[in-house]
């Protein structure tokens, strides 16, 4: 069957975008992927200057400011990437919606430190009539794409249980040190939104977390476990292994993270090529239906880092050009913060957490 890998892309190429930050995920990613598609970074800005220089350099951007304001301050800036640590964004966003020169802006994620302040970015943006988007990319992972398909195309019948297992070892930031917390809400909320992509909402979320060994700095969230459950008896599980033995202390290492649908009708196996070498290694899917003498084996180029960052600027830019909202507009993006919110409630309070729990301030 015919299986859709690849973002929608705009009409339009020419959007003028301005770059707030100028790390790995900026220039190795973001960058990268928009001049692929074609896309137009004309203006950069980063907490430190020559690092905004030396992204600007790598990647043809024409003009670099001293400060965040300064480009925030640029009326001829359309649409702005922002790409800093999460205690930093709302400030941003704030900025420019006081100044409502933008058209619209692409958010990193988490959008928040949590539910409430993402809830504000919403507000602020509507309020100030930017379309405000989130870059959930694994959503754009070529067999995340593919899956997507199958399940559209109802190939693998009623799903039934689906799973994705993560057994990496992330590079964790500098400024994940100071916040505290290091999984849920920077890898799981990868998984958590993928499942909500391809099954739609749950109702309810268990959780269990312990501390990663490898992870000096204190940390609430390094090895994290989650049940999904759905009213239609559907469950979606998650273990994010970020220790996966002692891979990196003397120890042959089994690094990967693994999906698998399984449906009355069908199996659909996934392995999103990351954390291994090289980083960019193509992901890969194989499906079977009832009736098929073997699994079926697509294959494609294009991996996780930095492709699927095209189909996040893409699906901003394609609203942009359509009056539409965005396929991971900030209001879809709050179901998936309030999940993340539910993750850490039921790891707290060691129990089952109703995603209304977060969502509905009348809730007891």
């Amino acid at each position: 069957m015919q299986l859709d890998i690849h973002a929608a892309l705009p009409q339009r190429r020419d959007f003028r975008i301005g770059v707030l930050g100028s790390g790995f995920i900026v220039s190795d990613c973001h960058l990268v992927a928009y001049r692929k598609a074609g896309f137009n970074p004309v203006a950069i800005a980063s907490r430190t200057r020559a690092n905004a220089e030396k992204t600007a350099a790598r990647h043809n951007i024409a003009k670099v400011y001293d400060t965040y304001e300064q480009l925030l301050g640029d009326p001829s800036i359309e649409v702005l990437d922002i790409a800093v640590p999460p205690n930093a964004q709302l400030a941003l966003i704030k900025a420019a919606c006081a100044r409502r020169t933008v058209k619209g802006i692409l958010a990193q994620k988490p959008l928040g430190m949590d539910y409430a302040e993402a809830v504000e970015a919403v507000r602020l943006c509507e309020a100030a009539g930017i379309v405000l988007a989130v870059n959930q990319n694994m959503r754009y992972d070529p067999s995340v794409c593919a899956a997507k398909s199958l399940l559209v195309a109802g190939a693998l019948g009623e799903p039934v249980l689906a799973t994705i297992d993560m057994r990496a070892i992330p590079h964790w930031m500098p400024w994940q040190a100071e916040l505290g917390w290091v999984t849920l809400r920077i890898m799981s909320i990868h998984h958590l939104d993928c499942f909500r992509h391809w099954f739609g909402e749950p109702e309810r979320i268990f959780c269990s977390v312990r501390t990663d060994p490898r992870t000096k700095f204190p940390h609430a969230d390094g090895i994290a476990t989650y049940i999904l459950e759905y009213a239609n008896v559907l469950r979606c599980v998650g273990i994010d292994d970020t220790w996966t033995g002692p891979a990196k202390e003397g120890c042959p290492s089994d690094v990967r993270i693994q999906w698998r649908i399984e449906g009355l009708d069908g199996l659909a196996i996934g392995d999103i090529g990351w954390c291994q070498n090289p980083y960019t290694t193509p992901s890969t899917m194989r499906y079977a239906c009832k009736g098929d003498a073997q699994f079926h084996e697509p294959r494609w180029t294009e991996s996780w880092f930095p492709d699927a960052f095209i189909g996040t600027m893409a699906q901003l830019l394609v609203a942009l050009e359509q009056g539409t909202e965005p396929a991971i507009g900030g209001r879809d993006n709050l179901k998936t913060m309030a999940l993340v919110e539910a993750a850490y409630r039921s790891v707290a309070e060691r129990r089952s957490v109703a995603v209304t729990e977060i969502t509905s301030p009348s809730h007891p």
